[in-house]
């Protein structure tokens, strides 16, 4: 089957398991599963799109305005993946879906008067990636990869964070990407936040950036640290330690495998390097596609791993972190951010050598 018809069959499937006649598709990580890549979003700020897809028995909408119908039918081709388009005038929307579903069981992808709430079921089906999907996401990584290392190689101590941000998202968006996480910390603040937004804080010696890059709705998360002069000991050595953790949850990440147990096994690796509360401080990491995080892993996590999906673990010790993008395959797992040529840190688990990123030094 082709990829659409996968997603058909998914959504038929969805619509038969649950009792219900039609379904309606709200969310732009959902719009772009459900459509190939389409983007239905104009702001990126927010998680439903200026246009929404229908599946009925008399056939699968995309409900929208005058105002995106035509890039949606002209470049984005939905009209020839055989869409039947319901375009109002922008200033009158109402009435669209309820005409369309009167009377029909509905299920939404969140809360809608009369439909039964779907949401919490989308995240598996968005992250059981076809082989197309992997194509697309090895693009992405390796684009995300390089506008990373062209980023951090062009910034210098006295820039500002969100000079350095400035730098990262035109490096993203001059290849195509939407940069739709951009967080950039300086010195102290790498040490301070788990989550650094970008300030006026100039930059001296340390850097931390961090990019969640999307494209045909997929989304990768890299992150990359560099340090102008010698690293003092004690923060390489906290970057070898997180090398160890982030090594280990990569090749614990394959099938069969429930997050619990990958979880698990992460957790006493960061006690055996001596930092064990540190994955207690932020979240480690977990399934990625249409969202930066699909399902985010925690000690209770019983879903297991498939051939196909994508992850995105990010393991952190105060001031060092790592996290890369990787495809889940049957032999072995592909990362899909490696960015040739950075330093690396080899890290053996199970007789398998792993390279995790290390800090760049910049004398």
């Amino acid at each position: 089957m082709s990829e659409l018809d996968v997603k058909l069959e998914g959504i038929r499937e969805l619509l038969h398991e649950h009792s219900l006649d039609a379904l309606w598709l709200r969310r732009v990580s959902n719009f772009a599963w459900a459509t190939c890549g389409a983007a239905s979003y104009i702001n990126m700020a927010v998680a439903d799109g200026a246009a929404s897809l229908l599946f009925a028995p008399s056939g699968r909408y995309v409900i929208t305005d005058n105002i995106e119908a035509p890039r949606l039918i002209q470049e984005e081709g939905l009209e020839a993946q055989g869409w039947e388009f319901r375009a109002g005038p922008w200033f009158e929307q109402s009435g669209v879906v309820a005409d369309l579903a009167g009377g029909l069981r509905l299920g939404a992808d969140g809360p809608y008067a009369g439909a039964r709430d779907l949401s919490a079921l989308f995240p598996r089906l968005r992250a059981a990636l076809t082989h197309e999907e992997g194509d697309r996401f090895r693009v992405l990584g390796r684009t995300c990869a390089v506008a990373m290392d062209a980023a951090i190689r062009a910034i210098r101590p006295g820039m500002t964070e969100h000079e350095v941000a400035g730098c990262l998202a035109g490096e993203a968006e001059k290849r195509g990407l939407q940069p739709i996480v951009n967080l950039v910390a300086a010195d102290e603040r790498v040490f301070r936040l788990r989550h650094p937004l970008p300030t006026d804080k100039r930059l001296e010696r340390y850097a931390m950036l961090v990019l969640c890059g999307r494209k045909w709705g997929l989304v990768c998360s890299i992150t990359r640290l560099i340090h102008f002069g010698r690293l003092p000991d004690e923060l390489r050595s906290k970057a070898a330690a997180v090398a160890q953790v982030d090594a280990h949850f990569i090749a614990a990440t394959r099938p069969g495998r429930k997050l619990c147990e990958i979880f698990s096994e992460a957790a006493e690796c960061y006690r055996a390097a001596g930092y064990a509360d540190q994955w207690r401080l932020h979240h480690q990491g977990g399934l990625a596609g249409y969202e930066p995080r699909e399902i985010v892993a925690t000690p209770q996590s019983q879903e297991v791993v498939s051939v196909g999906q994508a992850y995105a673990w990010n393991p952190s010790i105060t001031g060092a972190k790592s996290e890369d993008t990787i495809l889940v395959g049957e032999r072995e797992n592909e990362i899909l951010t490696a960015i040739p040529g950075w330093p690396s840190i080899n890290v053996e688990v199970n007789g398998c050598v792993f390279e995790r990123p290390a800090i760049m030094e910049l004398a």
